[in-house]
């Protein structure tokens, strides 16, 4: 039974320390759709998307009313574009871009994830219809996020996709540029993509998955930061014990929301995701948190050992309050969605090398890094290949959202708004990589792939 203080406690996250639920998003499948006729499949996927989705925003405001709790985003994710979509060339596919971006406008959704493709192990001729068309997909709608997984652990890394997509990202920038290159906000590279995760730009409803589900994103750094800030003189040992109680709450939290959008909607329940997505206010950051546990500022030295803590406390507690956990699930760092990372990144603290440290020990990746517009795709693409081999080795998701934006330098600032927060332009190495990107195949997968 609820005690009154855990109702007073609560009620104090929500007004205070920016606790909400990030994000509900309702995945659906879109494999009874197939046609070899464009026309027909574009009206499946529109009449799905929206008969499924419809009511899906009406229903998580009445449950934010109900319970006081704030549900910032209503998100659908869909089937891989490239697999229902195999006969079509990159012309015709863009235009299921555009279907997407109608349906998601329809439902009132912010977002529609699953404009995407898997070719960590080869591509077929939909898969690079789909990629290539995804420069112009991004540039053309507002709501479409797309994400490639270019690698796994048991497959190991597709040289010849992440060489692709750096040439991809590069033109998507182009396109967007006059937006501040935003469309590759809504791009995202993957190595061992999870087929549940609710997050935007990787969301998209896994092959494995059933028709449709519900995933419910959680949030809360502030909450986490607060209860950091009340124990001063807490040792490590104590400082992880308070970091796992909390995000028992949180994730509870998101376990109601995630039950009673299912019952109201008639749609199985997923997973909850207990990642801790900061946003750009003041006090809802990753950044405080890890100098709440006394670093003067993220990315000095302790950095990565403080996020270590942080991401693996935040999964003991999450887990023990959800049955269903799944997603990425754990910390993010996104350089232009956190205020302390947009600091420690401004004052030169935070630098590239060292978030690629970081993303060894946290949930994702290397997220919303503006980079020079001028950075080659050759380097992008091996900043990718270095990112991506995090994953493949410890046998962990990682990912690369990656903005060149287009006439910045190092020092300027680029401004997405909104979630998608500001980011500094921060410096890459100038020496070039592109003769190991230009040798093409396929990485092997790490001998800690073969545990059948």
């Amino acid at each position: 039974m609820l005690e009154i203080d855990d109702i007073l406690e609560t009620i104090g996250m929500i007004d205070n320390q920016h606790l909400d639920i990030r994000t509900v998003t309702m995945g659906i499948s879109l494999l009874d759709c197939v046609s070899d006729d464009i026309g027909r499949l574009r009206d499946a996927v529109y009449d799905k998307i929206v008969k499924k989705a419809g009511a899906l925003v009406d229903t998580c405001e009445e449950i934010s009313r109900r319970y006081g709790i704030p549900i910032i985003n209503k998100r659908v994710s869909v089937t891989p574009i490239s697999v229902i979509a195999r006969s079509f060339s990159p012309e015709q596919t863009a235009q299921l871009a555009s279907v997407l971006d109608r349906a998601a406008s329809e439902c009132g959704v912010n977002f529609i994830g699953g404009y995407g493709a898997l070719v960590h192990k080869g591509m077929t001729a939909g898969d690079r219809a789909l990629i290539e068309s995804i420069p112009e997909a991004l540039s053309e709608t507002s709501r479409v996020c797309s994400s490639v997984n270019v690698a796994t652990t048991k497959a190991g890394i597709n040289l010849d996709a992440v060489a692709q997509m750096g040439e991809i990202i590069k033109k998507t920038a182009y396109l967007t540029r006059e937006q501040g290159s935003v469309g590759c906000a809504k791009l995202v590279v993957f190595a061992n993509v999870p087929e549940d995760n609710p997050f935007m730009a990787g969301a998209f409803h896994g092959v494995g998955e059933g028709d449709c589900a519900i995933n419910v994103g959680v949030s809360g750094p502030g909450v986490v930061s607060h209860a950091l800030k009340s124990a001063p003189e807490a040792n490590i040992t104590e400082v992880a014990d308070i970091i796992k109680r909390t995000a028992f709450k949180i994730t509870r939290m998101g376990q109601l929301v995630a039950t009673e959008a299912s019952k109201r909607l008639g749609v199985p329940f997923g997973i909850v995701d207990l990642s801790l997505a900061p946003t750009p206010a003041r006090g809802d950051s990753v950044a405080h948190i890890l100098e709440e546990m006394g670093l003067e500022r993220c990315g000095t030295h302790g950095t990565t050992a403080c996020l270590a803590l942080l991401n693996d406390a935040v999964k003991k507690g999450g887990a023990m309050a959800s049955s269903h956990v799944g997603g990425l699930s754990g910390a993010f760092i996104p350089v232009s969605e956190d205020a302390g990372m947009i600091d420690a990144a401004r004052r030169g603290t935070l630098v590239l090398d060292k978030l690629e440290a970081m993303t060894a020990v946290c949930s994702v990746g290397l997220d919303m890094i503006a980079v020079p517009g001028d950075t080659s795709a050759s380097t992008i693409s091996a900043i990718i290949a270095d990112e991506i081999s995090i994953g493949v080795i410890n046998n962990k998701t990682t990912a690369v959202r990656l903005i060149p934006a287009y006439g910045k330098n190092v020092g300027d600032e680029v401004s997405f708004g909104g979630l998608l927060g500001r980011a500094p332009v921060m410096p890459v190495h100038a020496e070039s990589a592109e003769k190991f990107i230009s040798r093409g195949g396929r990485i092997p997968a790490p001998q800690n792939a073969l545990r059948n």
